[in-house]
């Protein structure tokens, strides 16, 4: 928890201490911390990337073992859609970028897209 301290001056009902000196108290506040929010990786079908092109990127971006990366395929496959990961925001838009790029160097139109969770 993060603590802020707030000074004040600390005087009497007459005004400062007699002898010309101020004395300081220090109130702490509490600040609210919200956790990061999370953005899901989500990739899109299509009619021309290949099902074990899609297996390989959920494999070596998103670190999934073959079975579940087959999974997340059949179901990218079968409703359109599927959730490669949920992440912050940095590290869903990098995730985002390395996926487009594989997939233009590997020539597929393959579409990933980045959506709050």
């Amino acid at each position: 928890m993060t603590l802020r301290l707030n000074p004040q001056l600390a005087t009497g009902p007459q005004g400062p201490a007699e002898d010309g000196q101020v004395s300081v108290v220090a109130e702490k506040q509490a600040l609210a911390l919200e956790p990061p929010r999370l953005y899901q990786v989500v990739m899109l079908n299509d009619d021309f990337t290949p099902m074990e092109f899609v297996v390989f990127v959920l494999q070596e971006h998103f670190h999934h073992d073959i079975d579940a990366a087959t999974q997340i395929m059949l179901k990218i496959h079968h409703e359109g859609r599927g959730v490669c990961g949920v992440f912050t925001k940095d590290v869903a838009a990098t995730k985002v970028e390395l996926v487009l790029a594989a997939a233009r160097q590997a020539g597929h139109p393959l579409q990933c897209i980045l959506e709050t969770a």
